[in-house]
C-alpha cells in the first residue's frame, strides 16, 4: 500500500511541477512580447533621436 501511495504522490508532484513550469513559460513569453513592443514603439525626442523607454 505504501509504494502505491508514494507513486501517486510522485505523480501528483510531477503534474504540479509541469503545470507550474507551463504557466511560467506563458508568463515569460508575455513579458518578452511587452519588452519587444516597448523597445520597438518608443517615442522620439525633439531632436529626432529615440529616447530610452526604461528608467534605469
Amino acid at each position: 500500500m505504501v509504494p502505491v501511495l508514494l507513486v501517486l504522490l510522485l505523480a501528483l508532484l510531477l503534474f504540479g511541477a509541469g503545470f507550474a513550469i507551463k504557466v511560467l513559460w506563458w508568463i515569460a513569453i508575455a513579458v518578452l512580447v511587452i519588452w519587444l513592443l516597448g523597445f520597438l514603439l518608443r517615442s522620439t525626442t525633439a531632436s529626432g533621436h529615440r529616447s530610452r523607454w526604461y528608467r534605469w
